[in-house]
């Protein structure tokens, strides 16, 4: 070859079918920190780091076995702002202590309060971050044994030590109580990969086998979770792409296959599934390199003020708790003082 007939890079790429460099897992843990050191936020987020993970192998057929899913997405409240398709980051529709919600019921759940791509999908369709509409279909198919009567909806917490400690647990308790012998775990935000991550560890540890759908594969496979199907979705897409039922069901389907053949722990499985034909829109989520100065201190002023409406709601939530307990439990009253949390035995006092 001449050096006139000499290809370039771009012509040789495309003889020999390469794709872009860029099109790859999007590096979520190096995004963020760059991220939040470009908004002017030093000490950057120490994520969850393990080098193994339990494994409890699923011990009976899949079409024999009780399963829910555990979210972290958010049940709408009208009262907490907007939390509509194309809304943007609603911090105050956060919500801190675990909840469940009967299966048997319709359920309009919200991923306004967390960081999933805004740019690259809509939020219209929930059934792309809340699969218990495909999990039906599997049950009624005899795909899966049944489902369990309720699902459990994880608090995105940036504290590891809060999740492992006290919401974990929680729901490794309910799952107890309810039957529940697999879970199905489906992350939405960076943090919220990293929560449940935590949560199917500690799941697993107590003897429930678990796969995770995701779309952070950094952050999950720093976490170290026993068995994890990996969509190469914008984040908000981990249980299929929006208004795609084929897309769906066969996302929730790999993810059962990966539950159930899985022999070891730390085991990835990636969908065959493209977002689109060009992976450039890899390059927008979380970029500092994307954004204008002036932008970037627009978006600084949003996110102080979200931490401060996120802080408010959250001191809410967990007063109204404690308040609960403190009735019966004096020493709840000597937490709630240390943390600066209405105390209801002043308040019963002052009634008297």
């Amino acid at each position: 070859m001449t050096e006139s007939t000499k290809l370039s890079q771009a012509e040789l790429d495309q003889l020999l079918g390469f794709v872009s460099d860029t099109d790859q897992p999007i590096p979520y843990m190096q995004r963020t920190r760059d991220w939040y050191l470009g908004l002017g936020y030093g000490d950057p987020y120490r994520w969850a780091h393990y080098n193994h993970a339990p494994f409890t192998p699923l011990t009976m057929p899949l079409s024999k076995t009780c399963v829910t899913i555990v979210t972290t997405a958010a049940p709408f409240k009208p009262d907490q702002g907007n939390q509509w398709p194309g809304s943007i980051y609603n911090s105050g529709a956060k919500f801190f202590t675990v909840y469940s919600a009967d299966t048997n019921k319709e359920h309009d759940l919200r991923v306004s309060h967390v960081a999933v791509d805004r740019k690259h999908t809509s939020m219209e369709d929930c059934n792309t971050w809340y699969p218990l509409p495909a999990l039906k279909e599997l049950a009624r198919d005899k795909i899966v044994g049944s489902i369990a009567p309720f699902f459990y909806g994880a608090p995105t917490n940036r504290s590891q030590r809060h999740t492992i400690e006290v919401d974990a647990p929680e729901i490794l308790k309910r799952c107890l109580a309810d039957g529940v012998e697999a879970v199905v775990l489906v992350p939405n935000c960076p943090v919220c990969h990293q929560t449940l991550s935590l949560i199917a560890r500690h799941l697993e540890a107590g003897g429930i086998p678990t796969v995770l759908m995701g779309c952070a594969k950094d952050i999950v496979e720093h976490c170290a979770v026993p068995r994890f199907l990996f969509s190469d979705f914008p984040l908000g897409n981990a249980a299929g792409k929006p208004h795609d039922r084929a897309s769906q069901r066969l996302t929730l389907e790999l993810a059962f296959k990966v539950l159930a053949s899985a022999v070891t722990a730390q085991t990835t499985v990636q969908s065959p599934l493209r977002w689109s034909a060009s992976g450039e829109w890899k390059l927008d989520y979380a970029n500092i390199e994307r954004v204008s100065p002036a932008d970037l201190l627009k978006l600084k002023q949003e996110f102080d003020k979200g931490k401060e409406l996120a802080q408010s709601v959250r001191d809410q939530q967990l007063a109204s708790v404690f308040r609960n307990l403190a009735e019966d439990h004096p020493a709840i009253s000597q937490i709630m003082v240390t943390l600066a949390l209405p105390n209801p035995r002043r308040r019963l006092r002052s009634r008297r």
